[in-house]
Parts: structure tokens; sequence; C-alpha cells
């Protein structure tokens, strides 16, 4: 039995891929995960109000929902930047120079594993292992592995993002 309809947090038309999903699992609870994955897919990120209307739709208890999306590391509860570099801090990269990799863009760009920068341009996260170990160690750029890097190497990606933007700006006001 499907339950009654609820209406969406708000008229954002990205709830109806999430109530798509939900729907074409019968709003059961084991379609949790595959909510979840579409909330931060629309979304970029599993806030409150998405994990609470998940939880009514599937009728799974709310500590439920937030003890999936705090387990897996695919999800994030926070606003991501409009970059993303996933440090590897596996055995082999560990070993081949991650820390340092780690270190240096940290430094740089006066954030932690897991913030955002306050222009909100790069969000740093950190990997166990991205299954790279043969370019060790590895950074994530977007989706893109990129391996056998040092500090320097590791920083010069996301000064290149700073500089596009730069260039876009210029271009735009040019």
């Amino acid at each position: 039995m499907q339950p009654k309809k609820l209406t969406p947090p708000n008229d954002d038309k990205r709830w109806r891929l999430v109530g798509a999903t939900m729907r074409k699992h019968g709003f059961l609870p084991s379609a949790l995960i595959e909510t979840l994955h579409t909330v931060q897919e629309a979304f970029g990120y599993l806030d409150d109000q998405s994990l609470r209307w998940v939880a009514l739709n599937l009728r799974v208890p709310l500590s439920r929902v937030y003890g999936v999306a705090t387990f897996y590391n695919y999800f994030t509860l926070k606003p991501q930047g409009e970059h993303t570099c996933v440090v590897c801090l596996g055995t082999a990269c560990y070993i081949k120079g991650a820390p340092d990799i780690l270190e240096a863009i940290q430094a740089q760009e006066d954030i932690k594993p897991g913030e955002t920068s306050a222009d909100k341009k790069v969000s740093l996260l950190i990997a166990r292992c991205i299954g790279a170990c043969g370019l060790a160690p590895a950074v994530v750029y977007d989706g893109e592995v990129v391996g056998k890097l040092g500090p320097e190497q590791a920083l010069a990606r996301i000064n290149a993002w700073r500089a596009n933007k730069a260039e876009e700006v210029a271009h735009a006001a040019g």
C-alpha cells in the first residue's frame, strides 16, 4: 500500500526527481539509499529538510535515514564547493606522500578535510582508498583521478581553477 503523497518541502522542481525515485520503488523503506542518491544528485548534498522528507515518505525513522547518510562516504550533509578535491590517504598514497599534499592544500586554502573554502570554490575531502594504488599518491579532482603528484603539482590544479575563474571574470568585464 502506497502512502498518501506528501507535499514536497517547497516548489523546487528537483523534488519531482526524488518523488519519482520513491514512487519507482513503491515508497518502500528499501529504497532509502537510492532515494538519498537522488536527493544528493539533485541538490548537491543532503540537508536536514531533505532527510526528514525522505524519512516521512519512506516511513523510515529519521535516525535510520541520518545513520545511512552519515555512514556512507559518498553522502555529504554540507553544500560543496564549485570544485571538489579528494586526497587519497590509502596505504600506498600515504607512504608515497599524500599527507604532504593534504597539508599543502589545507595551508593554501585555509580549510580542513570536509570543509569548503570561504569563496565556495573548493571542497576538500579525504578518502581511505580510491583504488588507484599504482598512481600513488593520487588526488581526485572533480571526479578525475590524477596520480604521481607532489604538493606543488597537486596545488597547480586548484590554482588553475582559480585562474580560470579570474579569466572568466576578466572576459565578461572586457
